[in-house]
């Protein structure tokens, strides 16, 4: 990391990792539940991960959640990469701060509170009071063309996402889930997960909101030419964010940081929040153990995300709508992980016989 902000190192310093001794007990009091050892699988393993998040060998029901979900136009959007124009950024900030997307209908069923955050949208959004206000600008500009940002403007993208967590935090949260929305916004993913992994654009770059053979060879072809232009470090995730990422994939990078450094479980929604995730573990890799993939979308570029977080998805749905629907729907799972692991009763307080031990 070459940034000298204060705000970012300070962050990135303040990630602890997870309680060891939290997580050896968590494991030993799942040995004595009254079920076989493994038979919940994936149940199991999130219990023990969030109780070492939490410190405590029985966390807390994590029943204060949110859905941080950020949006921001991009300047690549112009080159004929959507199937979609670019005014659907702004109608659908408007849909979510209504109630009507898919987002709000999901978290509701999750119990979540949803969290729109202007990061760039273009045009003007009306005042309305769900709606956090920090643009950094309207849009990024064209990265086929030039850097989406300049370098000041994506610390404070992810200043930004660190503090609407910080707020989130005061108001009462256990969980945060990350989304987005923003036409374009798959095309600047894919640079920033090709930058940061060195693989090829045609290995991550998917069909997002439904493109045609035509548009897909396009958009192959400028996220190409955007990573020969810019030539993005790796080893400066801070920079490539910088050259080919968007405001509100840094800013969620920035949620991911500050979930971590207030040890709170952060769940990823699909292939932008990824990318995000991505770029924040490459900043801090000690936020690693704080995430949770809540599913594997159907864009290709979102399975070298996890391959290379080391993420095991919950879902499998076919899913690729992002605004965090995924994390929403992975949510009452990550919660129902830790109802059992708190409420089923051990094999002796059910007075059941446990398992039979033999000398060998």
């Amino acid at each position: 990391m070459t940034t000298t902000d204060t705000r970012l190192t300070a962050l990135v310093e303040g990630i602890a990792p997870p309680d060891a001794d939290a997580m050896a007990a968590a494991a030993r009091r799942q040995s004595e539940l009254t079920k076989p050892t493994g038979s919940l699988g994936r149940l199991e393993e999130l219990a023990i991960q969030l109780a070492g998040i939490a410190g405590s060998a029985v966390p807390a029901i994590p029943a204060r959640k949110a859905v941080v979900v950020m949006a921001a136009d991009h300047g690549v959007a112009t080159e004929g990469v959507s199937a979609y124009p670019r005014e659907v950024t702004r109608q659908m900030v408007l849909n979510f701060l209504a109630g009507g997307a898919g987002i709000n209908v999901l978290a509701r069923a999750a119990g979540a509170r949803v969290v729109v955050v202007d990061m760039g949208v273009a045009g003007e959004l009306p005042a309305h009071p769900d709606l956090r206000v920090h643009r950094i600008g309207p849009g990024t500009h064209d990265l086929a063309r030039e850097p989406a940002m300049t370098r000041e403007e994506a610390e404070r993208a992810i200043a930004t996402g660190a503090a609407i967590v910080d707020e989130e935090v005061a108001r009462g949260l256990d969980l945060v889930a990350t989304g987005d929305m923003g036409i374009g916004n798959t095309t600047a993913a894919s640079a920033v997960v090709a930058a940061l992994t060195g693989r090829p654009a045609a290995e991550v770059v998917g069909r997002g909101t439904g493109i045609d053979d035509a548009t897909y060879a396009r958009k192959v072809g400028l996220v190409e030419s955007a990573l020969a232009l810019h030539r993005p470090d790796p080893s400066d995730p801070l920079g490539v964010l910088a050259a080919v990422g968007g405001f509100e994939i840094a800013g969620l990078a920035g949620v991911v940081l500050a979930g971590a450094a207030h040890r709170i479980p952060v769940v990823l929604d699909g292939f932008i929040s990824g990318a995000a995730a991505l770029a924040a573990a490459s900043l801090a890799p000690a936020c690693r153990p704080y995430l949770i993939a809540a599913h594997r979308s159907v864009e290709v570029g979102h399975r070298v995300v996890l391959d290379r977080l080391g993420l095991r998805p919950i879902l499998d749905l076919d899913l690729r709508l992002g605004e965090g629907t995924g994390a929403a729907l992975a949510m009452p799972i990550v919660e129902a992980a830790v109802r059992v692991h708190r409420e089923m009763a051990t094999f002796a307080e059910a007075q059941v016989s446990d398992r039979q031990r033999r000398d060998a």
